[in-house]
């Protein structure tokens, strides 16, 4: 099995992380971008790709920083997703590779983020209902309670790590609640969720896919206990919904449900740590928000354009087609950078200042769009706005106690720690 995973990693992963090795050391902006010095900062080389036009031949795939474009892609029926199983492995490789099957995950097909319609459609169809605004605003009280739950349990006047005492905890709460789990599991499935994402990346290392595939295979043989017994026993939740009321099998179950975790926990998580750095190194917006709480809502759109959780996507030409006078082969790959759309000069005044007053914030594209839009987007935007509210509130005198750290990864790109100085606590009487 190990060999079988080595080789999906050398084709899927190993060629590619070589190709942008090279490119990288011969100055290809793209490539630069998508190694270390783009996990530090990214926008020195958005910036660079975006200077030379709309859409970008580079050695490698074609890439657009350009909001209009990016939008206008995403909305393209005529692109979809690319499954990393359709592509083109070396026979030899392909022999031993696919004899088995890897274990379900959101990198692979059934999960619906490698799917195009229509079967993109019959796996997202069970699972949208339970993220309407309507279905969001029955969890409100339910956030309010787990947040109030993890600043109780903060230390007066401590020092915590906000991203895992707080950014990845309100989220993983509610998702739990959602899917059936047992809250007692929940270290358990922050640590798969830290080993597996980087499965989304593009050149992750052997030993990093290594670990996450061990996680996968863990996850899997979780799920599979936990969905036999939703099968004897359903209960309220969408995982149940999923099992009872649509067509999928075993293995799109647990594929899709490990897309759920991450549409409603990896995106919120990498939000809220955002949000939580941002505000610290701006405080005059911060005092902004305690002078003009209404601003809340908005402030969480400006977090979410200025520092996408997702940074990237991509998507492939499915015909021959023209696209900005350039003729597109079929299979042609474009990368979309989400953050270069979000700081487009031609969309956003002054792009890259923060301002949480900004009158168009909620014109980013940080949940991407068209049929692949994030179904957790309405639940991130509330898990975040009272959240957020709520912990600043709690400790006004919070203060940075060290360097945050990034992730060394860029499609799901968030921190992995955010060192805070607490300050007194102070419990607030009035209601949100």
């Amino acid at each position: 099995m190990t060999l079988q995973y080595w080789l999906r990693w050398l084709s899927l992963q190993g060629v590619p992380r070589l190709v942008l090795r090279v490119q990288s050391r011969r100055g290809d902006t793209f490539a630069r971008m998508m190694g270390p010095e783009g996990i530090r900062d990214p926008h020195p080389y958005i910036e660079q790709i975006r200077a030379q036009g709309k859409l970008v031949k580079t050695p490698l795939p074609w890439v657009t920083c350009d909001h209009s474009l990016v939008r206008t892609i995403l909305r393209d029926n005529r692109f979809g997703v690319r499954s990393s199983a359709r592509i083109e492995i070396p026979k030899v490789l392909a022999k031993f590779a696919n004899r088995m099957p890897p274990p379900a995950n959101p990198a692979d097909p059934p999960a619906m983020l490698r799917m195009n319609p229509p079967e993109h459609t019959t796996m997202r169809r069970p699972v949208v209902s339970a993220f309407t605004p309507r279905a969001v605003e029955k969890l409100r009280e339910r956030v309010e309670t787990v947040t109030e739950e993890l600043l109780d349990a903060m230390p007066s006047d401590g020092s915590v790590d906000m991203v895992e005492a707080f950014a990845s905890r309100v989220p993983i709460a509610i998702i739990f609640e959602m899917l059936g789990l047992p809250r007692a599991d929940m270290g358990q499935f922050l640590f798969w969720g830290e080993e597996m994402t980087p499965m989304l990346d593009v050149g992750i290392s052997w030993s990093k896919y290594h670990r996450a595939m061990r996680s996968a295979r863990q996850l899997n043989d979780y799920l599979d206990r936990h969905i036999e017994r939703l099968r004897r026993e359903p209960g309220e939740d969408v995982l149940s919904n999923m099992i009872t009321g649509s067509q999928l099998d075993h293995y799109a179950l647990k594929a899709n449900t490990s897309i759920i975790i991450g549409a409603g926990f990896e995106t919120t998580a990498n939000l809220i740590g955002h949000a939580i750095t941002l505000l610290l190194n701006h405080p005059e917006q911060l005092d902004r928000l305690r002078a003009e709480p209404e601003l809340w809502p908005n402030a969480v759109e400006e977090v979410l354009r200025y520092e996408p959780p997702v940074f990237i996507t991509a998507r492939s030409a499915l015909t021959e087609l023209e696209l900005e006078g350039v003729q597109l082969p079929q299979g042609a790959m474009i990368m979309l950078s989400l953050a270069g759309a979000n700081r487009d000069p031609a969309v956003f005044d002054d792009p890259h200042r923060f301002d949480v007053t900004r009158p168009n914030a909620n014109e980013h594209l940080a949940f991407s769009s068209g049929v692949h839009a994030c179904f957790g987007a309405n639940l991130a935007r509330m898990e975040a706005g009272y959240a957020l509210r709520a912990m600043f509130e709690r400790f006004p005198d919070m203060r940075p106690a060290g360097p945050p750290r990034l992730r060394q990864q860029l499609t799901f790109r968030g921190y992995a720690q955010v060192p805070v100085r607490l300050g007194p606590a102070v419990h607030a009487t009035s209601s949100h």
